[in-house]
């Protein structure tokens, strides 16, 4: 496939959704515009069922490289996966079984499909799983990737040092995720690799292994977080219900974006949609100077990104389901309904349908005065229902509860 080294396009994507690239984006420019092609890649980790729109930013700039033209790779961390990233951890993460990471797996391409082109017959996205490789390394191979790391560098990641302070434990397995990671680079051979702000540390493991072993320089392309510009939280949370996933449904995903606080809109439109950066600007100094509702702006948003995901009818269908639900005090047509057993609390019932996370985020909800029933509000949190029936949990969950 010929290789397109469109200047605008290529500025664009130097520009949207970039912390930065090392060792540099004029270096990078100037590979974009040589026209030879490059080998790209994205590995995440399968610790959970479902990729959220903050995961899908990564993918689609992963996908505006492919149409010019160049290799792209998705790389799934079937193996590193059972090891666990520290990153953003204070504490070491719970080791996966290989069927549980395997069973993780199932959705994840499906849910890639509209905005990855894995279908296109010039070009198509490769997808590889990096336990092929990872489990046949054998002690010595493990040894030698070892040597080329000291451990006063692995103890400069944040969380480490964190850890010290704290005195809590680093157990000697979290060093080896960066040496596999890295790995990983080496063994597919890339030029770039494209990661969250989060996960650079372990990307400039593989440019320290591509040195190495191959004798190349390897690109690493720091793409920015959803995060809060105001409390400085990352916008994409399932412990606080408010990450909007990719395997959501339309009337799910629509009310889920609707629930964004107003300042989040700027960045959500950037790097979660394909509007134009000129029109986000002016979408953001029209906020800024009071001359839009935020909220008609975030219903176009929330249209804008169920359009990729679920189709142009989907989104309509989802906003108008959303008028009638939120704004006119109606309840949703696709509402979940949840069996409560004999012996079973709600609070049980909630916990195990997905729909609070914990008897302690349950008891908050219902002392703070966020669930009800009709209008009226439950004010016990061992309130059991002798009948059917709706409740509305927190701003935007209905369940029905049938007895």
């Amino acid at each position: 496939m010929k290789v397109i080294t469109d200047i605008k396009q290529i500025e664009e994507l130097l520009t949207r959704s970039v912390v930065d690239v090392l060792p540099s984006k004029d270096l990078f420019k100037k590979e974009l515009l040589s026209g030879r092609q490059l080998r790209i890649y994205i590995g995440a980790d399968a610790t959970g069922s479902a990729l959220h729109i903050g995961h899908a930013t990564n993918y689609i700039i992963l996908e505006k490289l492919r149409k010019l033209g160049h290799k792209v790779i998705v790389l799934i961390g079937d193996f590193t996966a059972r090891i666990g990233d520290p990153t953003d951890k204070t504490a070491a993460r719970v080791q996966l079984t290989r069927e549980e990471v395997l069973k993780n797996t199932k959705t994840w391409i499906k849910q890639l499909e509209p905005i990855l082109g894995f279908n296109d017959t010039e070009n198509p996205v490769e997808i590889v799983y990096n336990n092929d490789w990872l489990s046949k390394m054998n002690f010595e191979d493990v040894i030698n990737l070892a040597s080329h790391f000291t451990v006063q560098r692995m103890l400069e990641r944040d969380m480490f040092e964190k850890r010290l302070k704290e005195e809590k434990p680093i157990y000697l397995h979290e060093f080896f995720y960066p040496l596999m990671q890295g790995y990983d680079s080496v063994h597919l051979d890339v030029d770039v690799e494209i990661c969250g702000n989060d996960q650079t540390f372990n990307a400039l493991a593989g440019r320290t292994l591509m040195q190495k072993y191959k004798h190349k320089e390897k690109f690493v392309f720091i793409t920015t977080l959803l995060v809060n510009p105001v409390t400085g939280e990352k916008m994409m949370s399932k412990s606080q219900g408010t990450g909007v996933f990719l395997d959501a449904s339309t009337n799910d995903m629509f009310g889920k974006i609707m629930s964004q606080p107003d300042e989040n809109i700027p960045q959500l439109f950037t790097d979660c949609t394909y509007v134009s950066l000129s029109e986000v600007q002016k979408i953001k100094d029209d906020m800024k100077k009071g001359m839009v509702n935020p909220r008609n702006i975030k219903a176009r948003l929330a249209s804008e990104i169920v359009k990729i995901y679920h189709g142009e009818v989907a989104a309509r269908s989802a906003e108008e389901a959303f008028e009638k639900t939120f704004a006119k005090g109606g309840v949703p047509e696709d509402i979940q309904e949840i069996q409560l057993g004999a012996h079973e609390s709600l609070a049980e019932a909630l916990i195990k349908s997905g729909i609070v996370e914990s008897k302690t985020e349950w008891r908050r909800l219902v002392l703070d005065g966020a669930v009800k029933n009709d209008d009226s509000k439950i004010t016990d949190p061992n309130f059991t229902p002798t009948e059917t029936v709706v409740l509305k949990v927190g701003k935007r969950r209905f369940v029905k509860i049938i007895k």
